[in-house]
């Protein structure tokens, strides 16, 4: 029964690390999320960090999303993004040793074994290159420089977004479904 216990406990720790980073403030333990900094009036900082699940666009629309939501919030109509920048960090993460442990066999390991693999993997690994492994981990992290404005959003600038449409377009993106999100 502790075994069930340990291996339901790790399934459910595995499910948590292979979803995205949702959107939502960076929290201190991982510091996936979105922060910001306000470096003078109308003019802020933006970062969201994600986690090895989250694809490069999700951070960069989160990213918009919410320099977007931060906009308005700050009473402003529209921003531009002065400069920008997304970064992939890779990591690499190894695994080796023994695939298996004991000895192929057919029934229980304690019965005199029969060699039909397939049936019952009880046995040493299979040997280099299947009993080791290595995983590439790419985390991306995006930040803004934006200013804040009031009116509308002037046509000439490609790096000005009207705040309000950038929230009605990436809204159900970034969030989900409006039922599921509550906004």
């Amino acid at each position: 029964m502790m075994r069930i216990l340990t291996l339901g406990g790790a399934l459910l720790f595995l499910a948590a690390c292979v979803t995205a980073t949702p959107y939502g403030p960076a929290d201190g333990a991982s510091g996936y999320g979105f922060s910001e900094q306000q470096i003078e009036q109308g003019r802020f900082r933006i970062t969201f960090r994600g986690n090895s699940s989250t694809s490069r666009e999700t951070v960069e629309n989160s990213l918009l999303f919410r320099a977007a939501e931060l906009t308005v919030q700050q009473g402003f109509d529209y921003f531009v993004v002065e400069e920008r920048d997304t970064e992939a960090r890779t990591s690499y993460s190894g695994a080796g040793g023994p695939a298996f442990y004991g000895r192929y066999g057919y029934g229980h390991p304690f019965h005199r074994p029969r060699y039909a693999f397939p049936y019952y993997a009880y046995g040493f690994g299979w040997g280099y290159p299947y009993d080791s492994y290595t995983r590439e981990i790419t985390r991306y992290s995006a930040i803004a420089f934006v200013t804040m404005h009031r009116g509308e959003k002037p046509d000439d600038n490609p790096r000005a977004f009207d705040a309000r449409d950038v929230i009605d377009n990436l809204g159900p993106v970034v969030l989900g479904p409006p039922q599921a999100a509550g906004y």
